[in-house]
């Protein structure tokens, strides 16, 4: 991870002393931005909009650790009529775990897979209406107090989510606790879904700007959670998770068991079947020694670059999957919406380098596939750990005469089917042991060397359907959106990387998908694409 490493060593930022309410010292350069900075005591800050990204890497070379601490107003006239929401920190504290871990399971050493994924935090945030109304002050004051005690409770099970992150192969379980912090908005959540530019403004409902230093080089929680109330009695439970031992399947599994247990405790009875992890995962593929600390080679899954990237959100309604799925027979929804995109993205960069008059690059596409239930011997599903595989590079590439026609989507989906299917039991069996970790070095060498040809662009895809994270319920109901916490940030590191979701309703798609700003310029204005997807809808808005 050579690339990665040196980019993120050339970014630390130089820190400028300041205490509470005393103004930073930014060089003059950027201080001409059109942005008012300043420390603020309560660490209140505007929701409006993002900044460009020439400012911000301005501001990241003098100072980005101080960027979650700040409070921002935009003074560009054309941005004067947007609407800024006020998110006030309340609190900050950790959850402790509500028994002690014993001493034997003090340290956890982790699996080979964890090796491969470094201590790169992914954030979510879940919104959930209030079904009550009346005396929302009351009924936040209980919510909370139940949120912070079932948590208490599920740490004891998940305790390694409790502790921090040492090197590259142990969990400190040191019942530390999760960063927790609370934070309330003076408006109801409605306004932010509806009028807010509410994608631009996600991560300011997590503990740690996505974009602060800070979040990149000093913290090792495992998680840390920030649980916004709305004046409405709506509230946003935003967290990182690391994925140094949590993917998106152990995330949805801990989500579940903290909110039967708050479920519990607000329906007075107990949780009939208790969900208790598995820490199997290192003992099926143990830890390889010999890797290198800073090998987290799996952030290979996309290209890693210092131009500018952008996300965007598409969604896929069940009557549209269903009509992609009639033009690519046998594909389920994710294989169909997976194959649209991918044939979109190629078309969009073959239609940039036509403008721009240069060679179009060639695409290919790796999946992050679940092991779990893949093996001739499943792995239980609430295995806790990174047990997930990559497939070998899926070529795909349009010639100047191809059309957009029905077999060419079928040729996609059949070529993705083909690529995951190969991820089988056998080729899980091979991968159990110490023989297979061992040479899992060698794997790692022919990945960079994929990863280093500068005329392909590799996209990744990880899916979260069917993982149930529109089942989490904390005894309010069910969130009314999901979703990713820093998609819109003005500068992303990870580039050509697609995550799919289940829609809030029905069996619906939505799709996020993060490319350069010069690429994504084409693909969201693609007629095919736009034919089956809504580009960034309401969250409020139910499409069928």
């Amino acid at each position: 991870m050579r690339r990665f490493s040196s980019l993120l060593l050339r970014s630390i930022p130089r820190r400028y002393a300041a205490e509470s309410n005393q103004k930073v010292q930014i060089p003059r350069r950027l201080s001409q931005n059109p942005y008012i900075w300043k420390l603020n005591r309560n660490r209140s800050f505007l929701i409006g909009n993002t900044f460009s990204s020439y400012n911000k890497q301005q501001y990241m070379m003098y100072g980005a650790a101080h960027f979650s601490s700040l409070s921002r107003k935009e003074t560009d006239d054309e941005n004067r009529n947007d609407q800024l929401l006020e998110v006030e920190i309340i609190s900050e504290e950790h959850i402790k775990p509500a028994s002690p871990t014993p001493d034997h399971l003090r340290t956890y050493e982790v699996s080979v897979l964890d090796q491969l994924f470094g201590h790169i935090y992914v954030p979510f945030v879940y919104f959930y209406q209030n079904n009550v109304h009346h005396d929302n002050r009351l009924i936040l004051i209980k919510r909370r107090q139940l949120l912070k005690q079932s948590l208490s409770e599920v740490l004891s099970r998940f305790y390694p989510l409790a502790g921090k992150v040492k090197g590259s192969r142990h969990i400190d379980c040191n019942d530390e606790g999760v960063y927790y912090v609370e934070a309330k908005v003076n408006g109801p959540l409605s306004d932010f879904l509806i009028n807010q530019p509410h994608t631009k403004s996600i991560h300011r409902f997590l503990p740690v700007d996505p974009n602060s230093m800070e979040l990149l080089f000093s913290k090792t929680y495992v998680v840390m959670i920030q649980v916004t109330a709305f004046d409405c009695g709506g509230i946003a439970i935003g967290l990182y998770t690391s994925h140094k031992i949590i993917d998106g399947v152990s995330q949805v599994t801990f989500l579940k068991a903290w909110a039967d247990a708050a479920l519990a405790h607000d329906e007075e009875e107990k949780e009939e079947e208790i969900i208790r992890p598995s820490f199997i995962s290192p003992s099926i593929f143990p830890p390889n020694p010999a890797l290198p600390e800073n090998e987290a080679v799996m952030y290979f899954i996309a290209n890693l670059e210092q131009k500018k990237c952008v996300t965007r959100r598409f969604l896929f309604s069940s009557s549209s999957i269903m009509k992609l799925k009639k033009k690519a027979i046998a594909s389920t929804r994710v294989m169909a919406v997976t194959g649209l995109i991918w044939k979109c993205i190629v078309a969009a960069s073959k239609a940039r380098s036509k403008a721009s008059n240069c060679i179009a690059r060639s695409s290919a596409m790796r999946i992050l596939v679940n092991l779990r239930n893949k093996g001739t011997t499943p792995i239980s599903p609430l295995a806790i750990g990174n047990i997930l595989w990559l497939t070998d590079p899926i070529q795909y590439s349009r010639s100047d005469d191809d059309d957009d026609d029905d077999d060419d989507l079928e040729y996609i989906v059949g070529r993705l089917k083909n690529a995951t299917d190969q991820i089988n039991g056998d080729f899980i069996e091979r991968m159990k042991g110490e023989e297979w970790s061992l040479k899992v070095g060698d794997k790692l060498n022919e990945m960079e060397k994929e990863y280093s040809d500068t005329n392909a662009d590799t996209i990744a895809l990880t899916s979260l359907c069917n993982m149930g994270i529109y089942e989490i319920d904390f005894g309010w109901g069910k969130p009314i959106w999901a979703s990713i916490g820093n998609a819109y940030v003005d500068i992303s590191l990870v580039n050509n990387f697609i995550l799919l979701m289940d829609a809030k309703s029905g069996n619906g798609v939505e799709a996020w998908v993060t490319l350069r700003e010069e690429n994504m310029a084409f693909l969201e204005n693609h007629p095919e694409l736009l034919a089956f997807a809504s580009l960034n809808p309401n969250p409020l808005e139910t499409i069928d």
